[in-house]
This record gives structure tokens, C-alpha cells and sequence, in this order.
């Protein structure tokens, strides 16, 4: 990316804080004028055990981790050691611990960081009621360039529930970090930003997701909660209310699915939020509601599989059983987001297309990207409203044609206690008028309506989002939280001279080949990236694209995000 950045980590046990202390660090950040992205990790255990954020801050937008981490501090190492993957550091790196709370894993130490011993309990006992990981906040503040003023700020509005005690309490163990820090050694330090947090986003991807259901007119919304979906939830449940609409907590994702369409089948534009569990559990409803013509939204924000695999780490794997995992012939909608931002706008666009359509469309986030915090531009509205097609007027004695088969495919949707517009909705094969058929002309005509009202519609440019060099030779293919380190490997690439492009796909399905032609024309070797151990995305385009001769992969299963680095080192080194 361009513009300075520092990367670091803070890792503890579970109750250490370190969650807490990373929050309020991102929202100084956010204040003195920085970006930031923040992702978290934890444990199999969900809650408890051990806990980690990475954080990386910035004068300029971020959307990726970079390849190393400058610091990492562990305000105690219980299993801290299981990260070590997931936090690459290098002989430039500076690890922090706290030489009362046991030995740096060596793990970590055999990457040859410097260490530095930070006695953080014991500071932390100096101080009434002070906590080691307000110590860590302060020795961190200090090095990459926070002033106190603004971290007593966040700390104020952050604690003021807790009393003034607990705001000095805080603030004085934060000193003490501060003044222990003074001699550290050095790690980037970032010059001042510019505060203008009014035009600016503190939000995470489950967030923004949320939002972007709200503003494409959902207000019906039945879920199971599941790591790491439930935000999504959270965030919709006291939001709904707010214009009319309602959030149901269902009993599992059988109902949860069920109900939504039934809530859209009664004309309210409605979704649910699951994980990779969830979806295959709902699979056979969605191909109720490809057969029935019922717009929903199922987003599915994934997590390692498969059955309940890690639920507290990502990965982008469940991309065949959204694509593929219907029976029958059952066209339908497939749209990744490829940032934290571009969750509202993906989801926003999923509503619209899925009122439009009449059919269901599965958004595939991921936990990387659903649980990444980021303070990012605030984003522009968009107009996209769920706009289902419905009969201006039912002639009385006609007959009532819910399925007519029309040339764009949508045929109008009668709302229940509509004069006139009584119709059988169910899985069962119909004709016209929603019927029960078993004929075959019946079915070839279904399956061509339910298919052309897909593969007709104009998508705009919205099908994916491409940059980089009009004349490359080079392109990066990707989808999803893939995208954020794939662009920051495109601008490195660029920089180093190299004519390449990005084209990172949001609609996964129905297929845009003219499009994807175009975007790839002069391109003479692509390189495939993204999280799954198969290479689903890879063999996905294969089957669906004609792509140049040169084709090569680069994909590893999750919990380990793709690094920037390791895509530029791949096409520099391709010959």
C-alpha cells in the first residue's frame, strides 16, 4: 500500500485484555488521524483460552496485514505459542514480555527478533486497580507516536460507565507504560495524521454487513447464531426496530431459513446470517426457494471446515457448496464482498438483486473479513433498493399466472391477501399458474424462465471490481478477503515496473463471460489467488471461463491469510 504503516500484535490468555487494549489503540488511532485494520484470533474454545489482535496502522487506507509484524507483545505467553503461524516476525522485528509471566515461546524467538522484557503485572500492581495490558497500551502508544492527550480521550468515552476511578486507573497504568517504553528501540513511527473522524468509519465487516442489509430494504430477519455470523445479528437486532422491521433468534437454521421465506413470501424483503454449518443445513430450503421463486438473502460468513472444522478462523472454502451444493438444476445468486467496505456494498446489492430476480442469493464473507475492524472513508450511499415486481391489477375472472412465462424470466409476484392473486407456492414442479406438474414441457419451461431471468439480467460493472495497468500482461484473479492483500500486491508490483491488474470477482455466480473477456483481453498469464487447500476458485474458472495459456494457483487452506509478499514473489519469480 502506499503511505507508512507499523504492524503489531498483542497476544495474552483469555481475560488478559488484550482484545480491550487493541480496541481502544484502534480507536486512537482513529483519532489521531491514522487508518487501521485490526483482525483477531483465538482458540478452538471461542471463549477463553488464548487471545491475539494484529493490528496494522497507517497514513493511507488498509485493507491487508502486511508480510511480517514489527512488534509483538505478550502481556503473558500462556499458549500464545499456538499463533506463532499466524504472526510472522523477522530479525527486524521486537518482541515484548513480560519476564514475570514465563518464557518468550520459542517459536517466536527463533525468528530472531530482539526482546525486550517489559514487567507489566508488576507496573500494573503499582497503580490501584491498574491492568497489565493498559501498560502494553502505553509502551505501544509511546513507540509508534499516540499522545496521551488523545489516548485520555478515547479512555474517557471508552470507560466512562465504569466511574472516574476506573478511567484513572487506567490512565495511570497507561504512564507507566509510557515512561517504560522510553528507551525502547525503535519501530515505525508514524507522523501525524489529519483528524477528521466525521468522515471516517470505525466498523467491522459483520457491521457493515448489517448496514448494507438495512439500506437494501431488509426488515425481516430469522437467525441461529454461529461463530463467527452472530454480529452480523447483534447488529441487526436493535437496528431493525428502528424502521419497522424485526429480528427472530429461530430454534436452528432449518427454521431460520424457513422463516425468512416465509417472511419474503409475505412480501418483506428478508435474510438470515449463518456459517458453513448453517449453509449446509440450509441447502435444501434455498432450493425450495429457487423452485418457488422466493427472494432471500443467506449470508455466510465462513470459517475452516469442513463440519465444524475451527470456528474462530477463515477460510474461503464453502464456495463449491454455494455454488454447486443445490439439487436439481437450481440457478441462483453467488456475490463475495472483496473488503470490510465492501460488505454494505456487496450485501446492498445482493438485496436488490435478489427482489429483483425473485431468487436466492448467498453473500460469502468470511471471519477474517466479518470480524476485521477497520477505520476506513466513510462510504457513499448507493441507491440500490430491493424492488420486487409486483401485479399492478388482476383482472377479475382471469386466472392468475405467478410463474407466466415471460421473456426477461421475472414473472410479477402476487403478495398474499392481493384480489385475484391466490397461488400454490411449493418445491413441486408447476406450470403457469403454480399448478402441481409432472410434464416435461412444464419443467423445460420452468428451468429456461428460472434460468434466463439470471443469466439475461444486466449486471453492470458491479460484477467485479478490476484495476491496475489498461495494457497488462499479468493478472491477479481472486474474490473475497483475498482481494485486500492482492491489492497490495498489484501496487508493489506496479511500483517495481511490472504491467499487471487486479480483477477481483464479486458476483462468483451466475458466470459473466463476456465481461471476464474483456477484462482479461492482451492479459497473457493469470495468477489464481485465494484460501482453500483444492483451489475451489481456481477450478471454479477453469470450468466456467476460458483463461490465457499461463495459468498458474497460489492457494493454502486457512487459518493463514494470504500475504502480499508471497504473491508478488510468485509472479516476479514466474518466468
Amino acid at each position: 500500500m502506499s503511505g507508512q504503516t507499523v504492524s503489531l500484535v498483542m497476544a495474552g490468555s483469555g481475560g488478559a485484555g488484550v482484545v480491550t487494549a487493541g480496541s481502544l489503540l484502534l480507536e486512537a488511532a482513529a483519532r489521531a488521524g491514522w487508518y487501521a485494520y485490526m483482525t483477531r484470533s483465538a482458540g478452538p474454545q471461542i471463549r477463553g483460552g488464548e487471545a491475539a489482535v494484529m493490528l496494522r496502522l497507517g497514513t493511507e487506507p488498509i485493507a491487508s496485514h502486511d508480510d511480517r509484524f514489527h512488534l509483538l507483545v505478550g502481556v503473558d505467553w500462556q499458549n500464545v505459542g499456538r499463533f506463532a503461524a499466524e504472526i510472522p516476525l523477522g530479525p527486524d522485528s521486537l518482541i515484548i514480555g513480560d519476564p514475570g509471566e514465563g518464557e518468550t515461546p520459542e517459536v517466536f524467538t527463533r525468528s530472531g527478533a530482539q526482546q525486550i522484557a517489559l514487567p507489566m503485572k508488576a507496573l500494573a500492581k503499582k497503580v490501584p486497580d491498574g491492568r497489565p495490558n493498559m501498560v502494553a497500551f502505553g509502551a505501544i502508544a509511546a513507540m509508534i507516536g499516540l499522545t496521551e492527550d488523545i489516548v485520555a480521550g478515547v479512555l474517557r468515552d471508552t470507560l466512562k460507565r465504569k466511574g472516574e476511578e476506573a478511567i484513572a486507573a487506567s490512565l495511570a497504568a497507561f504512564r507507566a507504560g509510557v515512561e517504560a517504553a522510553a528507551d525502547f528501540p525503535d519501530v515505525p513511527r508514524l507522523p501525524a495524521g489529519k483528524p477528521d473522524t466525521a468522515e471516517r468509519w470505525s466498523i467491522t465487516g459483520n457491521e457493515a454487513t448489517g448496514m448494507g442489509a438495512l439500506r437494501g430494504g431488509v426488515r425481516f430477519v430469522a437467525a441461529y447464531p454461529i461463530t463467527p455470523a452472530t454480529e452480523v445479528l447483534e447488529w441487526l437486532a436493535p437496528a431493525l426496530p428502528k424502521v419497522g422491521g424485526v429480528l427472530v433468534q429461530a430454534e436452528d437454521e432449518l427454521a431460520s431459513i424457513n422463516q425468512i421465506i416465509g417472511g419474503s413470501y409475505g412480501g418483506v424483503p428478508s435474510l438470515t446470517a449463518t456459517s458453513g454449518p448453517g449453509l449446509a443445513l440450509m441447502t435444501e430450503s434455498l432450493g425450495l426457494a429457487v423452485a418457488a421463486e422466493v427472494p432471500i438473502v443467506v449470508i455466510d460468513v465462513m470459517r475452516v471446515g469442513p463440519s465444524t472444522g475451527i470456528a474462530t478462523k477463515s477460510e474461503q472454502a464453502d464456495l463449491n457448496v454455494a455454488v454447486y451444493g443445490l439439487h436439481g438444476d437450481a440457478p441462483h445468486l453467488v456475490l463475495a464482498p472483496n473488503s470490510v467496505a465492501d460488505c454494505l456494498f456487496t450485501t446492498q446489492w445482493a438485496v436488490h438483486l435478489a427482489e429483483s430476480l425473485q431468487t436466492p442469493a448467498i453473500v460469502l464473507t468470511d471471519q477474517a473479513m466479518g470480524q476485521a475492524r477497520a477505520v476506513m472513508p466513510r462510504s457513499a450511499a448507493v441507491s440500490f433498493i430491493g424492488q420486487r415486481e409486483k401485479p399492478a391489477a388482476l383482472e377479475a375472472g382471469v386466472q392468475y399466472k405467478r410463474y407466466a412465462n415471460t421473456a426477461s424470466g421475472v414473472s410479477p409476484m402476487a403478495i398474499p391477501g392481493m384480489a385475484g392473486g391466490m397461488y400454490t407456492a411449493d418445491g413441486l414442479e408447476h406450470n403457469e399458474t403454480g399448478t402441481p406438474s409432472s410434464q416435461a414441457s412444464d419443467h423445460q419451461a420452468q428451468l429456461d424462465k428460472r434460468l434466463r431471468k439470471l443469466t439475461g439480467y444486466n449486471y453492470g460493472e458491479h460484477w467485479a471490481d478490476i484495476t491496475g495497468d489498461e495494457d497488462a500482461d499479468t493478472a491477479i484473479l481472486t474474490w473475497g478477503s483475498s482481494a485486500g492483500p492482492a491489492r497490495e500486491a498489484l501496487q508493489r508490483l506496479r511500483a517495481a515496473g511490472h504491467r499487471v491488474k487486479l480483477v477481483a470477482v464479486r458476483l462468483i455466480s451466475p458466470v459473466q463471460p463476456e465481461k471476464f473477456a474483456a477484462a482479461l483481453e492482451g492479459v497473457e498469464r493469470v495468477l489464481v489467488v485465494e484460501q482453500s487447500h483444492s483451489g475451489q476458485f481456481h477450478r471454479y474458472l477453469r470450468a466456467q471461463y476460458d483463461l490465457p495459456r499461463q495459468v498458474r494457483a497460489l492457494h493454502h487452506p486457512g487459518p493463514l491469510p494470504v500475504r502480499p509478499g508471497a504473491i508478488v514473489e510468485h509472479i516476479t519469480q514466474w518466468s
